[in-house]
């Protein structure tokens, strides 16, 4: 009876010391580490590398994590990184990507990457930033006392940007005993500061498609000694954008692009095949498989009306399926109702679904999850191109506030889902 009077005691005085770390108190030390967010930031921005070969990611991330004496875990999902703050539960999970795209940043910066070929042109060193300015202050939280009880889960995840690595991460453990599950994407298209979500889907599910048409080639002012394929794939191009525009609901929400073409060399041979790729979205997995087994029906019967061939491959080994990215109706409601105790109730919005994928979509199907967009617009410090673009910036005005977003939710979620002294025992 002593021991559980004696954990009954600790688990009270724990609570009470939390009461005194306030999402303004938050705000106000994650406003005082603004300038090394920033410096976190263009150290990672330089530094950009692909999905499972984030090594010096990994190690910048790792040598922070034992500056600050917090325990972690690595070698999930390859680069991979999980740090704990805290112990026993509840536990919950705050999630960054790591990985860079495969574009070519132009000069400009004096932190432009210096990996030629790849860039942060997504935003993911300014994620990763922001996580690790919350791990900062979680951790001297908790150093302080003032953390409530349970645990905080850092994950750096690689592989965002299609190897689906929040996937394997999972597979591989990550998520194991985690409650529950809160990341956040910064967005040019909204106001800098701003907070944005919503229950139910916010991103759509992703597959990738190349078809090959197969004809016969030969000489261009001969074709009628030919089976032309580029004719053909003409053709079925244009057939497959009525599967969106004529067979699905206008109230409901599909995209179908095809976004690379590939024929022949010369100018007066036809080719033998020609091969072209894109994308199709939906904001259901229904409403995704019908498009797939559409373009699987459509292909060969088209094709074979200009006498050719064709084959679809959607590339799994390459870019595996990212399912609609779906939030718990609590969870965001609840980070919500966190963020407009941190930024105020004006900067906080409800969100409109993007066709865009996320393969944060896998954590949402293991445990109750919300995924947050952080406005990041701002026309004074050029922070206006899309993702993704070899333009994009983001404004490094609101790292604090990101920084402060993940640390609210963790604190807020421990005190709010507080495990009584009978449950732990």
């Amino acid at each position: 009876m002593t021991q559980k009077l004696l954990l009954a005691a600790a688990l009270l005085a724990a609570a009470c010391c939390a009461h005194a770390l306030t999402p303004a108190t938050i705000l106000e030390r994650a406003q005082a580490i603004q300038g090394w967010l920033v410096e976190q930031r263009r150290t990672l921005h330089a530094c950009p590398e692909p999905g499972f070969q984030e090594k010096a990611t990994h190690d910048h991330i790792t040598r922070f994590l034992d500056s600050h004496n917090i325990p972690y875990k690595t070698g999930l999902a390859q680069t991979g990184i999980v740090a704990t703050i805290g112990s026993g539960r509840p536990v919950v999970a705050l999630r960054t990507d790591m990985d860079a795209l495969p574009i070519h940043e132009p000069q400009g910066a004096e932190y432009r990457s210096k990996n030629e070929g790849w860039m942060h042109a997504c935003g993911h060193d300014g994620h990763m930033a922001m996580a690790l300015g919350a791990a900062r202050l979680l951790a001297e939280a908790a150093r302080a006392g003032e953390l409530p009880a349970g645990s905080v889960k850092i994950v750096f995840q690689p592989a965002e940007e299609g190897g689906a690595g929040g996937d394997i991460m999972i597979q591989e453990g990550a998520l194991d005993g985690v409650d529950a599950a809160f990341a956040m994407h910064v967005m040019p298209h909204l106001p800098s500061g701003s907070l944005h979500s919503r229950g139910g889907t916010i991103m759509a599910g992703a597959l990738s498609f190349r078809v090959t048409v197969a004809g016969r080639g030969g000489h261009a002012a001969m074709p009628h000694l030919n089976v032309d394929p580029v004719v053909a794939a003409a053709g079925l191009m244009s057939a497959l954008q009525t599967i969106v525009s004529r067979e699905t609901s206008p109230l409901g929400s599909g995209v179908l692009s095809i976004t690379m073409l590939r024929a022949g060399d010369a100018y007066n041979v036809i080719p033998d095949e020609v091969m072209f790729g894109g994308t199709i979205r939906g904001l259901t997995h229904e409403h995704l498989l019908y498009m797939k087994r559409r373009i699987e029906e459509m292909s060969p019967a088209v094709a074979a009306a200009y006498g050719c061939n064709a084959t679809v491959d959607w590339r799994l080994d390459e870019q595996p399926y990212y399912p609609p990215t779906v939030n718990d109706e609590k969870a965001a409601a609840f980070a919500m109702q966190a963020g407009a105790s941190l930024l105020g109730a004006e900067q906080v919005a409800t969100a409109e679904p993007l066709m865009t994928g996320e393969d944060f979509a896998f954590f949402c199907r293991k445990v109750p999850c919300a995924l947050l967009f952080l406005g990041i617009r701002n026309e004074t410090a050029g922070a206006v191109h899309a993702l993704h673009s070899p333009k994009f910036t983001l404004d490094e005005g609101v790292l604090y506030k990101g920084a402060a977003v993940h640390a609210t939710l963790a604190t807020e979620y421990l005190r709010a889902n507080a495990v009584s002294a009978r449950d732990e025992l």
